[in-house]
């Protein structure tokens, strides 16, 4: 008990102070002062017992005298300071009110106390509430009041916590014990407001002993109360930042108080007292947060120093307003009154800025250049409102009050970053805006419309549209919003006010991207044409002067016609590079946009320097562009010049330059690579996976500026810099969040990552790394990077609809592929180490996605090419003979996505671990994911045996397993073959010319003569065919009253394949189209010759039917003939071997082979025609096979060919000539064949013996030569062309003396009966088409008189001309060649435009000559030429309308 002298209360001189505990415990001194030690209450009246002593009432009176004198000098105030209570464990200060009494904690010391505090008011005459509420007063005074620490403070120092904690305990026992009151205790705290600190205010608050609420009522001062509170609160938040000793209860005590603050101050308003009186605290509260979001406003306006006591107070301050704690606690909707009258303060803070200030200052408030803290603010309202909220804020605030437009524009691209549906809602509100703009003619409509649309496209194309394809979708299409002549009066004049003010880049996009007009409204468009064109040209910037690569979609300055020249070229030299031709916008600015090309591009594209020993990318693109004259002479020229000079002067400086380049291009990837650190350390911290979006959009900002720092040929160094950069910091992100969490459970950065990559310029460039990494660099990557690399293939997947397609190269075809299928086209299974990385990269690709996109299906499909699951399959199948087995259903695996995360990753465990999963067979339920017979032939024939990881006889065990065990008995709906052989053996002919195909397509290097040698890599996969087709062979004849056979499948397939390609005659699709007839003729001729012919017949003994085989020489396989209309040796042998073959498994062997031979001859003459090109190296293989087969003489079929081949030789022989045997066309051929190997002088004698023959052999003979004349011009190397033109010259001369009609062979058609059929099936297309050039060729050797004799000679010259016309027009006489053998005045008739020069000629001097007959049927040629040859047309038409009665002359009959 503290002594004093006198009685009052306020004065308290401290000689020395005792407290008492409890009963029997021992008192001490206060304080010793400058006596020595504190002493006991027992050590104090030791002295005076032992010198007294006294009886039992005289020690009683001395107890009653020493309570007296006590009670007469105590200090109430020091008394409650200086008790020590229950053990601080005992005390009831974290227990909120209403639970336990506080008398059962209270000690003895606390009655004692309320015995003093009534004694004490008894005797001053107060109420004893009064007197208490003084003391707790005064002590909560003592508390705070602390010598030595710096002043202002909110926060208690350990020791004065726990001197409130007994002081706290003291009062709740008076306020139990009545004998504290609330109400005077808020009056003397007020009374000594200054020197509480916060935090003892907040325990009040917290033990119940004065609440808040009752304590700021109590006083009338509002705005007293608020600027206290305002300055505490930002005394608590700039300690909280500093890292005070305390800052947990710092944190806690700022989110009651803010809690408390958002519940009573955004209450709804009809929660009044209960007497109908205003409540002042929601006042207060509305008021206090008003005052702190105008102080963080301010400060930000002012600008905020890092580190600064407003940066901490600022940042601690939005931070709590964002913690979810804080949202979850409070059960109202007061968090969204209360964010919703924030976001409309922040939005209407200072609206000093005007919409022309806004339209040029805009770009500086993108996301990542708005401060940190106010789209840290933006983000946690985000947490609370949803995007349609915050977007019908938005547009409320914009109609209903000023705004500062800073601040509306910076919420905006924070919306369209952080919210994945903010896209369509922001697009859906600017259509409003623009709507109604139209209706009412609103300039504030239209200028926030375009302000917002500006501002989230300035986020980039994963945020939304680009700024170009949104005008042009809001006005450049008929759906626009705008239909009238005052409408578009009115846009007009908005963009012209615009101008004035507006940046380059919005202006061209105006006049590239104009709104769509009508003709009647054209006016407006020109005069704001004129007046944008007008303020570029003072800008310094021309429309025509655009680089051919320029983004109008980007809001970055426009850059100098040189520097743009300079990008351009590299990318102009980067597809040249992918697609090996010369990019099509170089060719339109060539033809369009000359002054640019000449005056920027070109200078830029032969920039003087030292040229590579081995010629690059930008040396071929130069000789490309010079071969296609495109540079002028004299600048390359100059340009070689230049460069030969630099190479004198400075020969390694090539070498010096990249080198210099690639310096230069580290300093500015270092804003960059800080960006990718901090997303990092962000996947670190589960509290920070809010703000991942947000950094990613810091990311894109600075991906942006690094690869706009870079000029000329340092951009190709810096793209490649950048690209690694991002690729290893995507697999370090992905393998620090995987060691967090599982894929779906990470969040949307890894999906945003590849947005931002996608959305500028360097997806070719990362398209092009990938293919290194995964092509060439595979089996040499770590684990991390598999990983990594995978899991970006998936999101890139995800992204598909926004990306481009991809195209290989100018090996690739023509078509693109989606990225999925561009990537899965890297992964290889050719070789050992090939197939083991395609293997881990499926394995993570597919684990991966599994775990990530569980849930969706149709994103999980979409994410994945079918190509990769397919792969997957194949090699787990052939390198795991555990995955062949059927699956037990017990097997329950999980994903192996974790396990493929740790250091140690066994990849064969991981992926029998995937392929056991359940998860991984439901995805196999989709029926385009299925393993088929096909895809496993196409994936096994690219097995490069000698590096293959499985031996000779493990490959031949897998191969037996999969054709037998698992494709041939599968159904074929899944995949198989539904256990027909001969299915299995068509489709793997056709997997082996598709790869045929694919091999000469894509890696037409590696094997320049891979179709024609037969060669096929994986010979393995073309035995099991030879296997499966004897195996054919040998099967059962048809059984009887089976429909006979028209061929054998295997043949009627392969010809459905060929009739299903384009046709057309253009020289790619002609040489594709030889290609696959090879390809084909070669997979022919390593099966067993019989699959040519039909399946045996048991019941009858009658020719195999060959009608498929035939089908195929007479629809494919005569446009490959060689020597002008015969088959290949090779083929016609086989055809033989089959025949004899067949014959032998017949019952009569003759009556089989004549009558396969006589349908050879209306159905397939041009077997015969070969036979009889070959016979001498035929005839011996056919005798032999013939005798084995029987003992009977040559079958008459053969015996025809021999003897046409007897007759043929005798023609040009002295001896007697032999009777021609039928039919004579074989004859005729037969003769031909000799007279190709025959003199001049035999063939004028031979054709002299023929003067007994019909012109049934004439006529073939002439038809054949004309073959061998075209034969000449196509292959001159093959046929002597001059030799060949003097036999068709004789062979005419005989036919005019004769007077046999020849032109019919110029007019053959497929329904011509006998000859005409025959001779039209012998010829190649080619041929048929090049016959009018054969036609003129001769025209030196036609009869004067042939026009006027001959009535049809006119109407087919007539023919022939616009035929040839055709062709010249069409390009296909380019693939005649004159011989250089020829002489000048033959050169001349041949050339192409000398021949149809000389037809010409020939035509308009023979037309007046012709008799009226020539002219009959002449008009429906003349409806059908048009205007081919105009000149000609009119002579003709001049002749038939001076020729009375045309319709009376019918055309010859011309066979």
């Amino acid at each position: 008990m503290g002594w004093r002298r006198g009685l009052d209360v306020a004065s308290r001189p401290r000689n020395f102070v005792v407290g008492m505990s409890g009963p029997g415990a021992s008192a001490t001194a206060c304080d010793p002062g400058p006596r020595g030690r504190r002493q006991s209450w027992a050590e104090l009246l030791a002295g005076r017992v032992k010198r007294q002593k006294l009886d039992a009432g005289g020690e009683q009176q001395l107890r009653e005298s020493a309570v007296r004198l006590l009670m007469r000098h105590l200090s109430l105030d020091d008394l409650m300071l200086e008790v020590e209570g229950t053990p601080r464990q005992e005390l009831c200060l974290s227990q909120p009110s209403g639970q336990d009494s506080p008398e059962a904690c209270a000690p003895l010391t606390s009655s004692l106390l309320g015995s003093a505090l009534r004694d004490q008011a008894s005797r001053l005459g107060v109420p004893v509430a009064v007197l208490s509420s003084r003391t707790v007063a005064a002590s909560l005074v003592q508390v705070c009041e602390v010598d030595g620490e710096p002043s202002p403070r909110v926060l208690l120092t350990a020791e004065q916590r726990g001197k409130l904690s007994h002081l706290l305990t003291i009062a709740q026992y008076l306020l139990a014990q009545s004998l504290l009151s609330r109400g005077f205790l808020c009056q003397e705290l007020w009374k000594v407001q200054k020197s509480l600190l916060l935090e003892a205010v907040w325990h009040l608050h917290l033990q119940n002993i004065v609440s808040l609420q009752e304590l700021l009522e109590s006083q009338a001062n509002m705005q007293a109360v608020v600027a206290w509170l305002f300055r505490d609160l930002r005394l608590l938040c700039e300690q909280i930042e500093a890292s005070c000793q305390h800052a947990d209860i710092a944190r806690t005590m700022l989110s009651d108080f803010v809690q408390m603050f958002i519940l009573r101050g955004f209450k709804k308003p009809l929660d009044l007292r209960g007497n109908g009186e205003p409540d002042r605290m929601p006042q207060v509260a509305a008021a206090l947060l008003q005052k702190m979001l105008l102080f963080a406003l301010e400060a930000l306006a002012a600008g905020l120093q890092e580190g600064s006591p407003a940066h901490r107070a600022v940042k601690c301050w939005f931070g709590v307003l964002g913690e979810r704690t804080l949202c979850g606690a409070l059960p109202t909707d007061s968090p969204k009154r209360f964010f919703s009258h924030t976001l409309t303060q922040v939005l209407t803070h200072r609206p000093v800025l005007k919409v022309s200030d806004a339209i040029q200052m805009q770009r500086e408030w993108s996301f990542a250049r708005t401060h940190p803290l106010l789209t840290g603010l933006y983000r946690r309202l985000l947490v609370i409102l949803s995007p349609e909220e915050l977007v019908g804020r938005l547009q409320e605030v914009l109609e209903t009050h000023a705004v500062n437009w800073q601040h509306v524009l910076a919420c905006v691209s924070t919306l369209v970053v952080c919210s994945p549906e903010a896209q369509s809602l922001v697009t859906d509100w600017v259509a409003r805006l623009l709507a109604r703009a139209f209706e009412s003619y609103s300039l504030d409509s239209m200028a926030a419309a375009f302000l917002v649309a500006r501002q989230a496209a300035l986020e980039g194309p994963p945020a939304f549209l680009s700024y170009a394809d949104w005008f042009q979708a809001s006005f450049g299409g008929t759906r626009h919003c705008h239909g009238g002549g005052k409408a578009l009066a009115f846009l007009f004049q908005f963009l012209s006010g615009l101008v004035p003010v507006e940046a380059p880049r919005y202006l061209q996009v105006h006049i590239l991207h104009p709104p769509l007009v009508p003709g009647k409204c054209r006016r407006l468009l020109t005069d704001y044409v004129t007046l944008a064109k007008t303020r570029l040209a003072d800008l310094k910037v021309s429309i025509e002067n655009m680089g051919l690569y320029e983004d109008l979609s980007s809001a970055k300055d426009v850059r100098e016609p040189h520097s743009q020249a300079l990008q351009d070229v590299e990318k102009a030299t980067v597809v040249f590079e992918h697609t090996g031709k010369i990019p099509a916008t170089v060719m339109e600015a060539s033809i369009f946009r000359r002054p640019y090309y000449l005056s920027h591009f070109l200078p830029a594209l032969l920039t003087p320097r030292v040229l590579p020993a081995v010629p690059d990318a930008r040396v071929a693109f130069i000789e490309s562009l010079r071969r296609a004259d495109k540079i002028p002479p004299s600048l390359y020229s100059t340009y070689h010049q230049a460069c030969s000079a630099a190479e004198e002067k400075h020969p390694e400086s090539a070498a010096a330059g990249t080198k210099e380049e690639l310096g230069s291009a580290e300093e500015p990837l270092q804003p960059l690579t800080a960006a990718l650190r901090e997303l990092r350390a962000m996947m670190t911290d589960p509290s920070q996976h809010d703000a991942l979006s947000a950094q990613m959009a810091v990311i894109s900002e600075r991906l942006s500026s690094a690869l706009g720092l870079h000029e000329g040929d340092g951009v190709l160094a810096a793209e490649q810099k950048v690209v690694d950069l991002l690729l290893n910091s995507f697999c370090q992100n992905l393998v620090v969040a995987s060691s967090f969490a599982l894929p779906d459970r990470q969040g949307p950065w890894a999906t945003r990552f590849v947005m931002a990559v996608c959305g500028c310029t360097l997806l070719p460039a990362m398209l092009t790394r990938l293919c290194q990494l995964l092509r060439h660099q595979g089996p040499s990557l770590r684990a991390s990077h598999v990983l990594g690399l995978a899991a970006l293939a998936v999101h890139l997947g995800e992204c598909r609809p926004a990306l481009p397609e991809a195209h290989l190269g100018c090996c690739a075809p023509a078509w693109g592929l989606s990225v999925p299928e561009f990537l899965n086209s890297l992964l290889t299974c050719m070789t050992k180490e090939s197939s083991l990385f395609c293997l881990r990269f499926c394995t993570a690709a597919i684990s991966y996605s599994l775990c990530k996109f569980s849930q969706s299906r149709d994103i999980l499909c979409s994410c994945l090419s079918p190509g990769l699951i397919k792969k997957f399959q194949f090699i787990v199948l052939r390198l795991f003979s555990e995955a062949r087995d059927p699956l037990c259903q017990e097997d329950t695996a999980g994903l192996p996505w974790g396990p493929l995360c740790l250091p140690a990753t066994d990849w064969q465990q991981a992926a029998l671990c995937l392929w056991k999963h359940s998860t991984f067979w439901e995805l196999l339920t989709e029926r385009e994911l299925h393993l088929t017979y096909r895809d496993w032939l196409q994936l096994e024939l690219e097995i490069q045996p000698e590096v293959d990881s499985l031996s000779d006889t493990e490959r031949w065990d897998f191969h037996q397993w999969a054709i037998y065990e698992h494709f041939l008995p599968k159904h074929c709906a899944a995949g198989g073959c539904g256990g027909d052989l001969e299915t299995a053996c068509t489709v793997l002919i056709e997997a082996l010319m598709d790869f045929c195909q694919s091999s000469k397509s894509y890696n037409g290097s590696e094997d320049s003569d891979f179709v024609l040698s037969g060669y096929i890599r994986n010979r393995d996969i073309f035995s099991r065919l030879q296997e499966m087709a004897a195996a054919l062979e040998q099967g059962p004849a048809v059984a009887q009253g089976c429909s006979p056979s028209r061929g054998h499948r295997l043949v009627r397939a392969l010809r459905r394949r060929l009739q299903a390609q384009a046709g057309g005659w253009d020289v790619a699709t002609s040489l594709q189209r030889q290609q696959e007839l090879l390809v084909y003729k070669r997979i022919l001729l390593c099966l067993p010759p019989s699959l040519l012919l039909g399946s045996p017949q048991a019941e009858l003994p009658i020719a195999h039917s060959c009608d498929e085989f035939f089908h195929l020489v007479t629809s494919e396989l005569r446009n490959i003939c060689s020597h002008g209309g015969t088959l290949s040796h090779d083929i016609t042998l086989h055809f033989f071997r089959g025949l004899l073959n067949v014959c032998s498994q017949s019952r009569d062997p003759s009556l089989t082979a004549n009558a396969t031979l006589t349908a050879c001859q209306t159905e397939c003459p041009l077997i015969l025609t070969s036979a009889l090109l070959w016979w001498p190296r035929l005839e011996p293989e056919i005798r032999w096979r013939w005798e084995r087969c029987t003992r009977s003489p040559l079958p008459r079929g053969l015996q025809q060919l021999q003897e046409a081949r007897q007759f043929a030789r005798s023609v040009l022989s002295p001896d007697t000539l032999s009777p021609a045997p039928g039919p004579a066309w074989v004859s005729a051929v037969a003769l031909h064949h000799e007279i190709q190997r025959a003199g001049r002088a035999s063939i004028s004698r031979g054709l002299q013996q023929l003067d007994c023959q019909r012109e049934e052999l004439l006529l073939p003979l002439f038809f054949s030569s004309l073959l061998a004349l075209l034969s000449s011009h196509l292959t001159p190397h093959a046929v002597d062309s001059q030799k060949a033109l003097d036999v068709c010259a004789e062979i005419l001369g005989c036919l005019q003396e004769k007077k046999i009609c020849w032109l019919g062979l110029f007019q053959l058609a497929e329904t011509d009966a006998n000859l005409g059929r025959v001779l039209l099936r012998l010829a190649p297309d080619q041929y048929i088409r090049l016959l009018p050039f054969a036609f003129y060729s001769l025209l030196p050797y036609f009869n004067e008189d042939t026009p006027i004799r001959e009535d049809a000679f006119l109407r087919v010259a007539v023919n022939m001309y616009l035929k040839l016309v055709h062709l010249f027009v069409a390009g296909e006489t380019s693939a005649v060649s004159i011989p250089a053998s020829r002489s000048h005045e033959h050169q001349g008739q041949d050339d192409p435009v000398g021949l149809i020069a000389k037809a010409r000629l020939f035509l308009l001097r023979s037309i007046p000559r012709c008799p009226k007959n020539s002219f009959s049927d002449m008009a429906k040629l003349l409806a059908t030429s048009g205007d081919d040859d105009p000149e000609v047309h009119a002579a003709l038409l001049c002749r038939l309308q001076a020729t009375p009665d045309t319709d009376l002359y019918q055309e010859p009959c011309l066979f």
